[in-house]
């Protein structure tokens, strides 16, 4: 396994492999990898000729409060891991290899309007505009991303077909704890009596789940999902939402396929979760 830190080194290598007509699969990260991950990169590995991942905190998509400085890291670890699975670079540059400024962005209208695009207003342009710079460096032929973001894998499967990328996007299922948790970097943050208290949202999701089929209207899901949330001491709102899966935007009937997504604060740790329910 090969760390790069240039985007001039690492495209030399790839313009090699491509010569020799090997497929690119590549997963995009951003470091502290957990089981999650893994899959991803496990999925890779087998699919593809040869298995690139990034490990890059990038700062466009943070917004001015948020956890940019904290965010957990552990390159070493991680390292380890994509060695065990075979995965044969680790793409890994400096903030000041990707960026210069000003910056170029890239921005996608009304898929990024709702949920965590609208409690996070820069999020997503941040996630394109990375995501975009990635594609172009590593001109993957399949391009891997977990449901648990579910948003920013239908952005970015929109952001692909319309700016005509020749990239398969795969969407690999959300891997969950023992106790239904799903993973997630930002678990780490978590005390124990908060890692308890995180449980509401794997409940509320399976509550979700067990009466979708039969509910009449969204706000029947929604309500029964909000009250085990309320019922936690230490768990706060942001958005229980439930939208279309095409276009990420409120539905008034349960008539077509449909995401439903939360994200919630456990103390000052914010998590999401979400399934899709397809009619």
């Amino acid at each position: 396994m090969e760390i790069i830190t240039k985007i001039s080194d690492l495209r030399t290598k790839i313009k090699e492999w491509k010569k020799e007509g090997k497929t690119i699969g590549f997963v995009p990260t951003m470091g502290f990898l957990h089981e999650g991950h893994a899959s991803l990169l496990k999925r890779c590995r087998e699919e593809n000729d040869i298995a690139i991942t990034s490990n890059f905190v990038n700062p466009t998509q943070f917004g001015p409060n948020e956890d940019l400085e904290a965010y957990p890291r552990d390159f070493e670890k991680d390292c380890q891991l994509c060695k065990n699975i075979g995965i044969d670079v680790v793409f890994h540059p400096e903030p000041s290899e990707m960026y210069n400024n000003p910056y170029t962005y890239v921005n996608i209208d009304t898929l990024s309007s709702t949920l965590c695009g609208k409690s996070r207003p820069i999020h997503f342009k941040g996630v394109c505009t990375v995501v975009t710079k990635l594609f172009n460096i590593v001109t993957p032929d399949r391009a891997y991303f977990g449901e648990k973001d579910a948003q920013q894998l239908a952005i970015i499967k929109k952001m692909v077909k319309d700016l005509n990328f020749d990239i398969e996007i795969v969407g690999c299922p959300i891997i969950r704890e023992n106790d239904g948790l799903a993973k997630s970097s930002r678990n780490t943050y978590l005390n124990s009596e908060e890692r308890k208290a995180a449980l509401c949202l794997s409940k509320a999701i399976m509550k979700g789940k067990e009466i979708i089929s039969h509910a009449t209207t969204p706000e029947i899901v929604l309500n029964e999902m909000t009250k085990i949330i309320e019922n936690e001491p230490l768990a706060k709102i942001d958005y229980i939402s439930m939208v279309g899966l095409d276009d990420m935007q409120p539905v008034k009937e349960i008539n077509k396929d449909i995401l439903v997504a939360m994200a919630v604060y456990i103390g000052k740790t914010r998590l999401i979760d979400n399934f899709i329910y397809k009619v």
